[in-house]
């Protein structure tokens, strides 16, 4: 008998992992996730996008407009800093990371300062606001390299019966 040839490969993976994290994003709008791998294929860390620790995501505001105060964006962690804040001390020089939404110009300035050399994202929808130009002219001058992830794959399924392993 030979393997089996429907694999996913490494990146669609790793993906995976970013958006299944995702989903415990409370956020009733933009769940996003991270996945941080190091050369060896290894996942050193995931996160997504909510409050901090300690902060009650009943108690702060989900609202994307309105006066700043009183929208999520002054409280709320992007799934990159917290996979990166999540990291249980290991070194992310030369690591990865994976991520749904291509990563704002604050995201970045975490990753460059972390050690992180790749980025693979799926979309790129603010490419033309400023803070996604920043993150750009950011990770070019680090040396961050950053990659669309191309994949023939639509959807993922994930099944808890038992039947279907």
């Amino acid at each position: 008998m030979k393997k089996r040839q429907n694999y996913i490969s490494w990146d669609e993976y790793f993906m995976g992992i970013a958006l299944l994290s995702a989903e415990r994003s409370k956020d009733p709008n933009t769940q996003v996730g991270a996945c941080v791998v190091n050369s060896d294929n290894k996942i050193v860390s995931v996160g997504y996008n909510g409050m901090p620790l300690g902060v009650s995501d009943d108690d702060f505001p989900w609202a994307r407009q309105g006066s700043y105060l009183e929208t999520k964006y002054p409280y709320v962690c992007h799934a990159e800093l917290n996979a990166i804040l999540n990291n249980p001390g290991m070194s992310l020089k030369d690591c990865s990371i994976y991520v749904p939404l291509f990563p704002c110009n604050e995201c970045s300035k975490a990753i460059i300062q972390s050690g992180i050399k790749k980025v693979y994202y799926l979309s790129d929808k603010y490419e033309q606001e400023d803070s996604t130009i920043a993150s750009k002219r950011m990770m070019d001058a680090a040396g961050v390299s950053y990659k669309q992830l191309k994949t023939n794959l639509e959807e993922l399924k994930i099944s808890y019966r038992v039947e279907d392993v």
